[in-house]
């Protein structure tokens, strides 16, 4: 019988997909097979396995790391001034770079043997998640040396001798590392790069050598115009057939020391106003031995595979850690700052109009540390899942930039006047910064996330291609026909799922005995057996054309990104012990999350181009149409509440951050927040009796002596956050730049409210 199915049926079959089949560029099979699949294949068969979630280790610091971020990292955050590094030093002051190297940062991810920190992935986010509540620059510059760069190449591909020399250097700061990928020609497209390097002998160290004449213009390089170790990804080029047949060999990466000959070291950029060091290099026939190749000689033309592989673990830790950093630290900026800001006689994180907004960042701030958290669970479980790497980069970038515009929303002029006591200034400006790097959200979102996720982590679907790949027809064949009956079997397994799940809203999908938070195992259950038939009918009707249609590919990377980082959100209230106080964040995202399915499936429906396809796609996924709408009303002004008085809910969702200083703008506004929350009862009092003079109810006997001197300091504490800065006029325009005039920009500018500017 499997004779007669594979020569009558599965032959003119795999005949006939063979030749529509698009080829596979080389960088697409290298990025493809770079990684490796985790929970992302569970969701694409359509009945994940929630057992398999809830049984993940939760994320955990060891002892040793808990100190590292008690100590060093808590040091470090103190010797921070964000306003004086960005528009005085425009850099990290030299004390902050010596406690940088001395303390190891940028050896976190390096193991012990090699002098590095050796740190789970969890203990790498956490640092980098603490740093950036202080200072972006900063934490971008301990971030690139743990993330795409040197030390994981190294760790992952590196030859023996290469890792003993370089991994110490690097862990101590002996030597500051950078990575250059972009140029002006490449970016996203990075097979198109014009950077080359040619295999030929030539005078080295005194005698001849074989190696490579490198020539190269790369741009937007972090921690470029400092560095002192360049890993260059190049197109490797062998005319001669020094190594072999082949004369263009791929791309490759080398380690360049950027004290040679040749090597130009640029002008800084400036990112959005960001002082992290940043900047184009060039290189002008620039010779390396074959052993500067990371990994040796045995690994050229694997460039792109190795970026990949490092990409599908770094890409999941720095950027998500940043976002969600940004994410907790604009709840718990907007929820204070709404509390003790008061128009109309009232705190304004009382109007709707602010309760919407506070209730979204406190969702938002929730679901991404949740995120967070279970993808460095995985990291650190061994596993490198690519596509869950590029979702959180996409998501965590995309939402932190609605959380902080909301932030920015809600504190007003506050928020838009710059000077020292501005704490969301600096955020705000970097957003770009996350959007565009590690891959721009934009490609991430239409072409990987369900492009590359389709292949990898469906069940079947990179097994048919491989198959019919084959340059050996029969094996080929023999692998297509066991391949392509098992998806058709599953595909009608999954269509049948999708609509009875459909039809019953998912009343009777498998969940977990997990308390108030089943309903919702049950509807995620309901909407990956949508999503997993829904892919399986583009994949069926479309093919190749797939390939092509961006928006219908944005959308069901949508569906798969909310799938992710849902489960996330149910992990996360299990791990922290089902905390009934955290109920309405869990509740928000979720009613958020599923309005975002239905609507993508919607959208899908509507704009599919095989529209017999899109009639029985409707019927086994929405049969009565779309009927979420979001988070309640009442949910989000639970979750605006949680924010807007102290309480261990709150503590939760913005824990691990660092607190104010001094009297610096955020000190402040924690000040305030205690004080006016303290003095709550008290005011309530006093409008009780119609009395807004806090002196005249202490005369009347209302309020007690102690009870006005709390009113006075919440006031005091008040107008101290209210206030913002304001320089002279000569402090800040350059045609007043007089050498001779000690009031100019010659001397650091200083805000009459928060010193130098």
């Amino acid at each position: 019988m499997s004779q007669f199915r594979k020569n009558v049926l599965s032959r003119p079959i795999f005949h006939w997909a063979r030749g529509v089949l698009p080829a596979m560029s080389a960088t697409e099979r290298e990025a493809i097979e770079a990684g490796d699949v985790w929970w992302d294949a569970d969701l694409f068969t359509g009945n994940p396995d929630w057992q398999k979630l809830l049984d993940t280790p939760p994320a955990r610091l060891t002892a040793e790391e808990q100190a590292f971020l008690d100590g060093p990292v808590d040091q470090l955050c103190a010797m921070l001034d964000d306003w004086k590094i960005n528009w005085e030093l425009r850099d990290l002051p030299p004390e902050v770079w010596a406690f940088l190297k001395t303390q190891r940062f940028f050896g976190m991810i390096i193991p012990k043997e090699y002098g590095g920190l050796g740190f789970s992935a969890f203990a790498h986010s956490e640092v980098i998640r603490k740093i950036s509540t202080r200072s972006i620059s900063a934490a971008v510059t301990a971030m690139v040396p743990n993330s795409l760069g040197p030390g994981e190449l190294l760790m992952q591909f590196g030859t023996d001798e290469q890792r003993n020399y370089w991994l110490p250097r690097l862990a101590d700061g002996r030597e500051i590392p950078c990575f250059g990928l972009t140029s002006p020609e490449a970016g996203s497209d990075a097979a198109s790069m014009i950077d080359n390097g040619v295999v030929c002998r030539e005078q080295y160290q005194g005698q001849q050598t074989l190696g490579i004449r490198l020539n190269w213009h790369k741009r937007y390089i972090t921690l470029g115009p400092v560095a002192t170790v360049l890993g260059l990804a190049f197109k490797l080029y062998d005319p001669d057939h020094l190594l072999g047949d082949q004369e263009e060999i791929g791309i490759t990466v080398a380690l360049v020391p950027t004290n040679m000959p040749g090597v130009e070291i640029g002008r800084r950029h400036l990112p959005s106003m960001q002082v992290f060091q940043n900047g184009p290099n060039r290189g002008t026939d620039v010779f390396v031995p074959m052993d500067a190749i990371i990994g040796g000689a045995e690994r050229v033309g694997q460039g792109w595979k190795m970026l990949m592989s490092a990409l599908a673990a770094g890409r999941g830790i720095s950027l998500p850690s940043l976002s969600a950093a940004g994410a907790a630290f604009s709840a718990h900026t907007s929820g204070a700052y709404a509390r003790v800001r008061s128009q109309f006689g009232i705190p304004i994180g009382k109007f709707e109009g602010i309760e919407e907004r506070l209730g979204r960042i406190a969702g938002t701030a929730y679901m991404l540390d949740a995120a967070r958290r279970l993808t460095c669970a995985g990291l650190d479980q061994g596993h490198k899942p690519s596509v869950i790497s590029a979702i959180m980069k996409s998501q965590s970038t995309e939402r932190m930039r609605i959380v902080v515009n909301d932030a920015m929303d809600i504190h007003a002029g506050k928020a838009v006047i710059d000077g020292p006591l501005n704490y969301m200034g600096s955020l705000y400006r970097s957003l770009p910064v996350g959007i565009t790097v590690e891959g721009a959200n934009i490609l991430t979102r239409s072409l990987i996330i369900f492009g590359q996720g389709a292949i990898r982590s469906h069940p079947y679907l990179l097994k048919e291609m491989l198959a019919l790949g084959d340059e050996d027809k029969a094996r080929g064949l023999q692998e297509f026909d066991q391949a392509f009956w098992s998806h058709v079997g599953h595909a009608l397994t999954t269509a049948f799922r999708a609509w009875g799940r459909a039809l019953t809203g998912g009343s009777f999908s498998p969940a977990p005995d997990a308390g108030a938070t089943t309903p919702y195992y049950r509807q995620l259950g309901r909407y990956s057996a949508a999503f997993a038939f829904a892919s399986d009918i583009a994949l069926l009707s479309l093919g190749g054309d797939l390939k092509r249609k961006e928006m219908l590919s944005a959308r069901l990377g949508d569906i798969l990104s909310e799938l992710y980082l849902l489960s996330a959100v149910l992990k996360r209230w299990e791990d922290e012990g089902r905390h009934t106080e955290d109920l309405a964040l869990v509740q928000w995202c979720m009613e958020a999350g599923f309005a975002t399915i239905e609507a993508r499936l919607d959208e899908t429906i509507a704009n599919f181009p095989n529209r017999p396809a899109a009639w029985l796609l409707r019927l086994f996924t929405l049969p009565y149409g779309p009927r979420r709408h979001g988070p309640a009303d009442k949910t989000t002004q639970a979750c605006a509440g949680i924010l807007l008085a102290p309480s261990a809910a709150r503590d939760r969702l913005t824990a691990g951050i660092f607190h104010g200083l001094g009297d610096d703008g955020l000190a402040r506004l924690e000040r305030a927040f205690v004080l006016v929350t303290e003095a709550q009862d008290v005011q309530a009092r006093l409008h009780k009796a119609d009395i807004d003079d806090w002196q005249v109810a202490l005369k009347q006997g209302i309020i007690t002596e102690r009870e006005s001197i709390l009113l006075a300091n919440a006031a005091k504490a008040i107008a101290s956050v209210v206030e913002v800065d304001d320089f002279a006029p000569e402090e800040l325009s350059p045609k007043f730049n007089d050498k001779t005039d000690p009031r100019t920009l010659q001397a650091p500018l200083r805000s009459s409210r928060g010193g130098a500017l």
